[in-house]
């Protein structure tokens, strides 16, 4: 699934965005039927060379900006697959309107591009479907439910040599004193603009995980160590220049408040390590937690690379 890291909202509104263009198109198609069938005088629109971008469908899919489908291959293959149907759909009606009959051939030529694109609609839809269903309420990251998929996909293309991929735990620094100073629900606050701000840095391809509680997985594929370490350390400082604004305060206006109530930073911590393809998807995993515990015993706020020396490490209650 090619769906990107965008928020729940955005899925919503792709969903409806593409709900509302697939009716606009099953009315043409039902009234193209009619005016086949009953030898009706066409709709001028439908019989000109750029028939697929007038229709309300094409109308919708060349001003579609929606994050959703950018990347998305489905999505160019839906367009090509509708203009194509329009281009057969042309030639039925200008045989009508010349009186002459309509080849076998033109019909199934139409028929068959009809129902790719139908086909390619649908799965699109169901892929969004998915993606929201399987997004964290609270982050709108996905969820545990497809990361062991998605690194099995990645660990084929590996094995295959076909690509290099790097996979980063990152975890929030001092977690616990934010939520006890500040409260759950700013701890809350901080979540969501800490995924929000990783998830606007990453590439369309690429793809983070809520792993649980404070702590998030990337997939970086196409990406060894060195470029991935690179990736990670723009995405710490990035989130450490981060300002949350404590109850509802403005962070611009902290003078005159109580330290309580100021705005604050927090830091993050990065374990990052190479998807191995000899080893179950779970042991890179587990690589890549120990190289974050690594980074937190060095100080946090920092990155480390796994190495065998980690596997010494034992986890304590650093957080």
């Amino acid at each position: 699934m090619a769906i990107p890291n965008i928020s729940h909202e955005q899925i919503r509104a792709a969903l409806q965005e593409l709900d509302q263009a697939s009716y606009h198109h099953e009315q043409w198609a039902e009234a193209l039927y009619g005016t086949l069938i009953c030898r009706l005088p066409a709709d001028q629109r439908d019989t000109g060379g750029d028939a697929h971008r007038l229709c309300r469908f094409g109308q919708w899919y060349y001003r579609a900006e929606t994050a959703a489908f950018e990347h998305h291959p489905g999505f160019a293959a839906m367009g090509l697959e509708h203009e194509r149907m329009h281009q057969s759909a042309t030639a039925l009606l200008r045989a009508t309107a010349e009186g002459a009959p309509i080849s076998i051939r033109d019909y199934e030529r139409f028929v068959a591009a009809l129902k790719r694109m139908r086909l390619e609609l649908a799965t699109l839809r169901r892929e969004l479907g998915d993606a929201l269903y399987n997004l964290d309420p609270l982050t709108g990251t996905p969820s545990r439910i497809g990361m062991l998929t998605k690194l099995r996909e990645q660990q084929d293309l590996v094995k295959r040599q076909l690509q290099s991929c790097a996979v980063a735990m990152i975890d929030l620094d001092h977690f616990k004193e934010v939520n006890d100073r500040y409260g759950y629900l700013e701890g809350d606050r901080v979540l969501v603009a800490v995924a929000r701000h990783v998830m606007g840095e990453l590439r369309p391809y690429d793809k983070v995980f809520r792993y649980g509680g404070e702590e998030f997985l990337i997939v970086l594929p196409e990406t060894d160590v060195a470029e991935a370490r690179a990736i990670v350390e723009r995405l710490r400082e990035g989130v450490g220049a981060l300002r949350h604004a404590c109850n509802g305060h403005d962070e611009g206006n902290d003078k005159g408040h109580d330290k309580d109530n100021a705005a604050f930073e927090v830091t993050i911590s990065i374990g990052l390590t190479a998807l191995d393809c000899e080893l179950p998807v779970q042991e890179t995993v587990d690589r890549a937690d120990k190289a974050l515990y690594a980074a937190k015993a060095a100080g946090r706020n920092r990155s480390a690379v796994w190495d065998a020396s980690m596997d010494a490490l034992s986890h304590g209650a650093l957080s």
